[in-house]
């Protein structure tokens, strides 16, 4: 297996990964069982992270909007009728 720095581990790598062969070595089935539940688990991560960027991107574009709406408003001064007087 050939780690390739800077390159972003998605789960493909983990289910093709390819290691050497050692006599006396680590059970093939228990890597390859192990590989497939953390690719399972990076898999679930990216989705998430998928759908918070996207809901991220959502609520920046509504602030946007919502600053653009708002850009002329201005506060109302202390003593005008719409403000509130404390009790």
């Amino acid at each position: 297996m050939i780690y390739v720095p800077g390159e972003r581990l998605h789960p493909h790598h983990l289910r093709t990964a390819v290691f050497d062969s050692r006599w006396r070595g680590l059970d093939a089935d228990q890597v390859r069982d192990y590989l497939d539940r953390v690719a399972d688990e990076l898999e679930r991560l990216h989705r998430e992270l998928t759908t918070a960027n996207t809901e991220t991107e959502r609520i920046r574009q509504a602030l946007r909007q919502w600053q653009s709406r708002h850009t002329g408003c201005r506060h109302a001064p202390h003593g005008s009728p719409n403000t509130r007087r404390p009790r």
